[in-house]
């Protein structure tokens, strides 16, 4: 059902400061922070040989990351992508498990212009869930 890891998103207080640990101490490749005003949070990818981390700043006080950010005042990981080829079919067996799907259960176009869904990290081992559409 769910294919490769996709991406590792943490969130962060400062996204310039956070990128420049990942460029200046790792030596990795950091894209440029992208607002993304529909998801209210601002974004940096860092690119790895064999998945990305996704840096995630509140962008508003409205923003799902800074009530993350108000419960885990040091940051942290916020969620896990995994890639799947058909999320419309996935999400319909997810739910048929008992899993739950957040929001209105349709898929949102996401950072990287993707259809995307999350799903209750309750039903994860505590772990907010996203799948992304991979083609």
């Amino acid at each position: 059902m769910i294919g490769r890891l996709n991406h590792v998103a943490i969130a962060v207080r400062d996204i310039a400061k956070a990128a420049a640990v990942y460029r200046e101490t790792l030596g990795a490749e950091v894209s440029a922070a992208v607002p993304q005003p529909d998801h209210g949070v601002t974004t940096v990818f860092i690119t790895l040989p064999n998945t990305k981390i996704e840096l995630l700043e509140p962008l508003g006080a409205d923003s799902p990351i800074a009530r993350f950010l108000e419960r885990n005042p040091d940051g942290g990981i916020h969620h896990l992508c995994y890639e799947v080829d058909d999320i419309i079919a996935v999400r319909d067996q997810l739910k048929s498990r008992g899993a739950r799907v957040l929001g209105d259960g349709e898929p949102r176009i996401g950072a990287h212009g993707k259809p995307v869904l999350f799903l209750h990290p309750k039903d994860f081992c505590g772990t907010l869930v996203e799948i992304e559409q991979a083609r």
